[in-house]
């Protein structure tokens, strides 16, 4: 029997309980599952120990509020929230995007040994994390909660150090390391890159539209050697959407449902600002991920882009070039879905060989605890091979990751 369903209260405001659902039975494994786009919650010891004792107390460290509330604080900064969106496991009526207290989030949201426990309890294999509030999708806060470059820089590097030493390398099978970017300087970035990869990262949290930022776009050169590091080391760029900080919308005093339902269309924009800055042409062994994107974009992407190429001599931009548009693009883009059943429909056409599935664990998007079930129900019908691409084998080998032979013929062995 699962724990019966609780309710906590904050001892300074108990007008607003956060009640956390009846702890789930361990599911049933269809399929060998890894998710290529979860989420992490920077733990309260995060950075203790990591940012060098020159800056003294300025680092990342988390304070209590007058009113009880947790918050991140930066060189002086309070940033006030230690959760965004980390509402798995609570009902949907309380979900939101600021929990704003630790023991108002599951723990696996920032504890290794918790989260290996809910990766067990969904039956994912393998899964890759992004950051959430604090770093930002791609790592763009730690420039702007500080005006020491230095010590921005540290952050970065700390909050790498903390998902390779305490995520990963506790769990050298489950949970696939991506890095956040210096986004300051490409050479920095890039030297990053380098020293990361042979520390074992697989991947980078880039942002999907850099000039968003305020920084150079996509279209300058300007990232070329941090784009030249990550085809050199195989290191996967993943463009998470709202990476730059910004998500779609319509008019502004539309409900805010109008952005929760638009969240993917921003993927389609940065995969076209990519495909003709014309980085993955100058760089074709470079693979780029669009992360939380789904798929339901792509078939009409592909269909627009072939359209496109009868007058490209008017535009001059795709000239010259050996391979249509639509050829680079199912070449060095790869997907994912959590929940696209009509879309897997054309996913020939799309390319079965680069779709993936994720769970998108502990946001508010995330299909935990019933992944499995969520994604048998999308692969029902397909062949044993296709199955299988889409469930994990496409993410194995986008990102490099072996999977023992035993867990590949039995899910259940992990």
């Amino acid at each position: 029997m699962g724990r019966i369903g609780f309710t906590v209260r904050d001892s300074q405001d108990s007008d607003h309980p956060v009640t956390f659902l009846p702890e789930p039975e361990r599911r049933v494994r269809h399929n060998l599952l890894i998710s290529v786009d979860d989420h992490v919650v920077e733990a309260p010891d995060a950075f203790e120990g990591r940012i060098p004792a020159r800056f003294g107390d300025r680092g990342p460290k988390v304070v209590t509020d007058d009113d009880g509330m947790h918050a991140w604080e930066v060189d002086g900064r309070r940033f006030p929230t230690v959760g965004m969106n980390a509402v798995a496991g609570r009902p949907v009526s309380e979900y939101g995007f600021d929990p704003v207290r630790f023991d108002h989030m599951r723990r696996g949201a920032w504890d290794i040994h918790a989260r290996i426990a809910d990766m067990d309890l969904n039956g994912i294999y393998a899964s890759l994390n992004f950051p959430s509030a604090l770093p930002g999708f791609a790592g763009q806060n730690f420039m702007r909660m500080t005006a020491d470059q230095e010590l921005g820089l540290a952050c970065v590097r700390a909050w790498n150090d903390w998902i390779i030493d305490d995520w990963h390398t506790r769990y050298p099978d489950r949970i696939i390391p991506c890095q956040i970017p210096w986004l300051y300087d490409p050479e920095i970035a890039a030297d990053e890159i380098y020293r990361n990869a042979e520390r074992g990262f697989r991947s980078v949290s880039f942002s999907e539209a850099p000039e968003k930022l305020k920084l150079p776009s996509l279209h300058t050169g300007h990232w070329d050697p941090f784009i030249r590091a990550c085809e050199d080391t195989g290191t996967v760029v993943c463009l998470h959407v709202g990476s730059s900080s910004q998500a779609p919308s319509t008019a502004p005093d539309a409900p805010p449902d109008t952005i929760g339902v638009l969240f993917f269309g921003y993927a389609m924009f940065a995969a076209v600002d990519w495909l003709y800055s014309l980085i993955p042409v100058r760089f074709p062994n470079l693979r780029i991920a669009m992360s939380e994107g789904g798929i339901a974009w792509v078939p009409g992407l592909i269909d627009r882009l072939d359209h496109i190429t009868r007058y490209h001599d008017m535009y001059g931009t795709w000239v010259n070039i050996d391979m249509k548009p639509s050829e680079v693009f199912r070449r060095n883009f790869w997907f994912c879905v959590i929940d696209d059943t009509s879309c897997l429909s054309l996913r020939d056409h799309i390319g079965v060989d680069h779709i993936m599935m994720e769970s998108d664990y502990p946001h508010v998007d995330t299909t935990w605890p019933d992944t499995q079930e969520v994604v048998r129900r999308q692969v029902e019908g397909f062949g044993p091979d296709e199955t299988e691409k889409i469930c994990w084998r496409n993410a194995a080998e986008l990102f490099r990751w072996p999977v023992p032979k035993a867990v590949a013929a039995d899910p259940e062995s992990f």
